[in-house]
């Protein structure tokens, strides 16, 4: 018996947490001892390049049943073999799954994308979610019945509608890329997290449908015990005209990074001052611009801040 074989499960586990699924599944062949280790793994990852090139390189032997079926699943299209790489391990898995990743283009309706939430809202242990889903998926509203989460990670999504939502009372960690949703769902999404601290948004207005109803202070409002917050300035769009001051403050801020300043437009300056003057805890400031623009950046922020005092 090696030293390794020797550790509590728990520990093996985690250990094959850190391990790519397809290599996770080899530990099968080690002994008898190993067969359904990986099976238990509670972090499940599945990036379409790699586990592509599992399928098509994999040593049957090791894999087989895992990635190849009969003959004629080996005629499938990679993307038909790759869900079903997908569906067998999470048939066989045992125990709870608390973190999932899925890395994939997708089309912007994905049946197979829907069972697969259907199937972990079945489970319903998923605490950390992460898609990063290229293409313009629609999120199905099970996504929206995992009222467990605590971290949800969001890359090219839409969000259509959020019709029977009641909220992610657990969730602290919301991080939105390139993500379309409407203003109104947006707020709707924010205020049904009553405990969220991490934010990011890097979305800007041209994939939020802007209905002109929103104020700065109805978005603070919405983050009442935010501690990090990481926005692309053109998000001030959905927030045209600015007011002169807002009364709502982001006292838990401590963080704020923002991304893309586009000296340009006549409103990002302002919206960047309102929301750091908002924020009368925060600890560090992120500002994230092009090179070129560095001597304005520099200038402006003295005439706002140290000239007004």
């Amino acid at each position: 018996m090696d030293r390794i074989s020797r550790l509590p499960v728990g520990i093996i586990e985690s250990i094959l947490c850190f391990l790519p699924i397809q290599e996770a599944a080899r530990t099968s062949i080690l002994s008898k001892e190993w067969r359904y280790h990986w099976l238990k793994i509670p972090k499940l990852e599945f990036i379409q390049d790699i586990l592509q090139e599992s399928t098509d390189v994999a040593e049957p032997s090791v894999l087989e049943q895992l990635f190849d079926g009969p003959s004629e699943r080996k005629e499938m299209t990679s993307r038909c073999k790759l869900f079903y790489a997908i569906y067998q391990v999470l048939l066989m898995h045992q125990g709870p799954i608390h973190d999932f990743t899925i890395h994939m283009y997708v089309d912007r309706s994905c049946v197979e994308i829907d069972h697969i939430l259907l199937h972990l809202l079945k489970k319903n242990t998923v605490k950390i979610l992460k898609l990063d889903l290229y293409g313009n998926y629609t999120l199905p509203s099970s996504l929206f019945s995992l009222h467990q989460l605590t971290d949800l990670y969001l890359n090219g999504s839409v969000i259509d509608n959020l019709p029977s939502f009641t909220g992610f009372s657990s969730l602290t960690t919301l991080n939105l890329q390139e993500v379309y949703i409407s203003e109104k769902a947006l707020r709707r999404l924010l205020l049904s997290c009553p405990l969220l601290k991490r934010l990011t948004v890097d979305s800007d207005d041209s994939t939020i449908d802007v209905d002109g109803d929103s104020k700065l202070a109805d978005f603070m409002e919405c983050l009442p015990v935010i501690e990090y917050l990481s926005i692309w300035v053109s998000f001030y769009g959905c927030f045209i005209p600015l007011p002169g001051k807002v009364s709502t403050t982001l006292v838990h801020l401590k963080y704020l990074r923002v991304e893309c300043l586009p000296f340009g437009h006549i409103c990002s300056l302002p919206f960047l001052v309102l929301l750091i003057r908002s924020a009368p805890n925060i600890e560090k400031l992120k500002l994230e611009v092009a090179e070129d623009h560095l001597d304005d950046v520099e200038r402006v922020l003295f005439r706002y801040f140290v000239g007004a005092s």
